[in-house]
């Protein structure tokens, strides 16, 4: 399985030192990235259908499709049911072949 968890921290963030508040870091929780292969992406539209169907699944921030690799890479809060995932896909029309 071919996912990754990020996390980004950043001091001070709006005042460049901390000087703002109470001076602690703000932590970015990026979450989980998981890049699928998906068969029958041909356009743009096809992207778009993938996308927003993945895109409704719970705890998912954001996904990108691309025809042309026929990959899907969807970040999320967790990992994702790779069956909850073959269902959104197969309900925009396409097949989940599983993980890239």
């Amino acid at each position: 399985m071919t996912a990754e968890t990020e996390t980004q921290t950043t001091a001070g963030s709006c005042c460049g030192g901390g000087s703002c508040g109470d001076g602690a870091a703000d932590a970015v929780q990026l979450g989980v990235t998981a890049v699928y292969r998906v068969t029958g992406m041909t356009c743009g539209h096809c992207e778009g259908a993938v996308t927003a169907e993945v895109s409704a699944l719970a705890g998912v921030s954001s996904v990108k499709a691309v025809a042309g690799t026929g990959e899907v890479t969807v970040v999320s809060a967790a990992p994702l049911d790779l069956e909850e995932v073959r269902a959104a896909v197969d309900e925009a029309g396409y097949e989940l072949v599983g993980l890239a």
